[in-house]
């Protein structure tokens, strides 16, 4: 039985732009308690979500570039860690593994509580660049903050 390795996380941001981050520029990746809910936005379709309680990565400098399959409008003159830094409003990713290249991402969303009235950015999305390597360090988390998790690295 093989084991299920991800190839890449794709994610999505409020504004429809997206990012996809390969196996091989990720050092750390947490994905915490993902769960299995049902449920309808907006009058669309009933649907499996898959919710997520936490989230925390460590991205390497060489992911701070758009691929040609993403479309990003913010980031193109920026890079993507400066997007991340300016802009908290990451709202779900697909994990895509090597094994099941024909099946469909899973897609996991993350924790959000809107920052302020117009609902894009997310209270719980904190992230920092870290001084001493370049790698940028992410958390979606309700509890802690990218400091709480990662002040040593930073």
């Amino acid at each position: 039985m093989s084991k299920h390795v991800f190839k890449e996380l794709k994610f999505y941001f409020r504004n429809d732009d997206t990012w996809t981050v390969s196996h091989s520029e990720m050092s750390d990746v947490w994905l915490s308690r993902v769960t299995t809910s049902y449920g309808r936005i907006a009058g669309g379709r009933m649907q499996e979500i898959h919710p997520c309680k936490r989230f925390r990565i460590e991205i390497l400098p060489d992911a701070d570039y758009i691929k040609d399959a993403d479309v990003s409008t913010a980031a193109m003159a920026d890079g993507m860690f400066n997007r991340i830094m300016k802009y908290q409003d990451i709202e779900k990713c697909d994990l895509v593994f090597e094994d099941d290249e024909d099946k469909d991402p899973l897609q996991i969303y993350f924790p959000f509580k809107k920052k302020d009235a117009d609902g894009l950015d997310n209270i719980y999305q904190s992230s920092a660049i870290s001084k001493k390597t370049g790698n940028l360090y992410l958390t979606i988390d309700p509890a802690h903050t990218v400091f709480d998790l990662y002040k040593n690295e930073l």
